[in-house]
């Protein structure tokens, strides 16, 4: 999923504990895997700002000759907008979109 087409919300709300903790028994895990999800999604956030952004930039400039791009305004005030990585997370954990798996002890040796 898209973070341009979550439907997480953009402000802070109260979940339901129960919600969150019924697929995994504990409340602590799902928070691990909500997380980790969250870190996923900001790195893939971050990678497509850096990749947009650096299409208009300009290698060989001085201190002095920094312009502000109009472009680069909108797209930095677009992704502002966007949900927080860890609201998309929960959001995902809930509609069931998060794919996690234990490890066993036994294969880590």
């Amino acid at each position: 999923m898209s973070a341009k087409d979550s439907k997480a919300e953009l402000s802070t709300i109260t979940y339901d504990k129960d919600k969150i903790e019924e697929k995994v028994g504990s409340i602590y895990e799902a928070i691990v895997i909500m997380g980790k999800r969250a870190e996923q999604i900001n790195a893939e956030i971050r990678s497509e700002l850096h990749n947009k952004l650096d299409e208009f930039a300009v290698h060989n400039s001085t201190l002095e000759e920094v312009f502000e791009n109009r472009e680069q305004i909108e797209i930095s005030k677009h992704y502002e907008k966007l949900p927080k990585p860890t609201s998309i997370a929960i959001q995902e954990w809930l509609d069931g979109e998060i794919y996690f798996r234990h490890t066993d002890e036994k294969n880590q040796n």
